[in-house]
């Protein structure tokens, strides 16, 4: 049975990531089922696009989609991150469309910003224990759009401890994967 057959890609990268990302969008799910939505349904992975996942819950009456990713780099290599992500939720009955969520295993800084750099155009997000929004609401169809156009994104935080840190996603099928949420129901 070949490596194409299990849906492996042979370039050895490609196939690394896919490995990487498939192992941890699950750990993602079962974190998500057990913490942030202690009042849902458990997550239902709808589709696997390259480095993103999309996935669907049931929560107070009304269907959640959500598309996800983990880092490719870490950095500083010397310390214990924990579970990092990075959530666009869509709530169609709550009219909220496309919301940018970075998720860290370790709280941050209360009073730092979450620094999101793709192709030189930057956002700032607040944080709250170990998660960070936009500022700006009316920046996050922007935070999308540079999202869908672009290649890597960089995530820099600062913990509570005071340690800077910095990851690095690949933004390759966050199109087709928010395209899949789009008519979230």
């Amino acid at each position: 049975m070949s490596a194409r057959s299990h849906g492996w890609v042979m370039d050895g990268n490609n196939r690394q990531e896919d490995m990487f990302v498939r192992s941890s969008v699950t750990a993602l799910a079962i974190l998500l089922a057990s913490s942030v939505l202690a009042n849902a349904q458990s997550p239902t992975r709808i589709e696997q696009f390259r480095a993103w996942g999309a996935y669907s819950y049931k929560s107070n009456g009304g269907t959640v989609c959500y598309v996800l990713s983990v880092p490719t780099a870490k950095e500083p290599a010397s310390v214990n991150h924990g579970d990092i992500f990075f959530v666009v939720s869509q709530r169609p009955g709550q009219n909220i469309s496309y919301e940018p969520q970075a998720m860290m295993g370790y709280p941050m800084k209360g009073d730092s910003k979450v620094n999101v750099t793709i192709d030189n155009k930057n956002f700032v997000l607040f944080v709250k224990d170990s998660s960070a929004w936009v500022e700006n609401a009316a920046e996050e169809p922007a935070l999308v759009a540079a999202m869908r156009g672009g290649s890597t994104m960089t995530v820099k935080a600062t913990s509570a401890r005071g340690t800077a840190t910095s990851y690095t996603y690949s933004l390759s099928g966050i199109s087709a994967a928010l395209q899949k949420i789009q008519n979230c129901n």
